[in-house]
């Protein structure tokens, strides 16, 4: 299984990392067979599964529920779980004590953590403990409210500064990687630039040590428009109507097979 170290050498060796996110049982065993490095549990479960309109309804259960799942069809995969709104915010003692959670009950191998400087405390606490985490700047979905709705960070230089900052202490803190989201590529080689550990872009540019997208968006499973960055690499819900309608059309006909052909 890899480790933190592995994704270090690939950063080392100019190794692309690749990340899905994923959140359940057949998914995990789908993306562990393809040879992807990292399995992210995210909270945008709520969006892509739930039907709701943001991320931040989710729980700790519902992560540590999915990640179970994750991790009975993964086995041998680096996974990582998404630590939800106000699973962290709180505290650092209720931060800590959620974070062990997910390794504890779920079966993780680390979590990620939205936020800049504000939550370098947090992180302190938490890789203090012995739990890796990944940090997440740039758009943060947990805060929208804030942040003004999903907008692209770092156009102007003032603004990539501050990202670079905020990398470069939580890098301090003992983030063992980072998610960079939403951002121009020159902010993006900025920061993978300024800081030593792995950087994961989505919808950052080429220039990130890895890329990471949500399991539905890459295989196409969405009915819905999926974001400019996301290249689908399959159309798998036309395929999945097609086989449905198909089984319908046999029903309504009586064409099935009888017990004394498939027993």
């Amino acid at each position: 299984m890899k480790n933190i170290n592995t994704f270090s050498r690939m950063k080392s060796d100019k190794e692309k990392i690749t990340m899905i996110t994923a959140y359940d049982f057949v998914q995990a065993q789908i993306a562990e067979e393809a040879g992807i490095d990292i399995i992210l549990i995210g909270d945008s479960l709520a969006t892509t599964i739930q039907g709701k309109e943001n991320t931040l309804p989710v729980t700790v259960e519902e992560i540590i529920y999915h990640t179970e799942l994750v991790r009975r069809g993964a086995k041998n995969s680096f996974i990582v779980s998404d630590m939800p709104f106000m699973s962290y915010q709180i505290d650092e003692k209720e931060a800590l004590k959620n974070a062990g959670r997910f390794v504890k009950e779920s079966g993780a191998n680390a979590v990620k953590i939205e936020g800049g400087i504000n939550i370098k405390h947090i992180i302190e606490k938490i890789t203090g403990a012995g739990i890796p985490v990944i940090s997440h700047i740039g758009l943060m979905p947990q805060f929208i409210n804030t942040m003004g709705g999903y907008k692209v960070q770092g156009r102007l230089e003032s603004e990539i500064e501050k990202l670079v900052f905020a990398a470069l202490e939580l890098e301090k803190a003992g983030s063992f990687m980072i998610v960079l989201e939403a951002m121009p590529e020159n902010a993006a080689d900025a920061v993978q630039r300024a800081v030593k550990i792995p950087t994961i872009g989505i919808g950052a540019g080429r220039y990130t040590d890895g890329q990471v997208l949500v399991f539905h968006d890459a295989v196409g499973m969405l009915s819905s428009k999926p974001p400019k960055f996301v290249k689908k690499y399959a159309e798998t819900r036309n395929i999945m109507i097609k086989a449905l309608s198909e089984f319908k059309e046999d029903v309504k006909n009586n064409i099935f097979p009888s017990s004394d052909n498939i027993y």
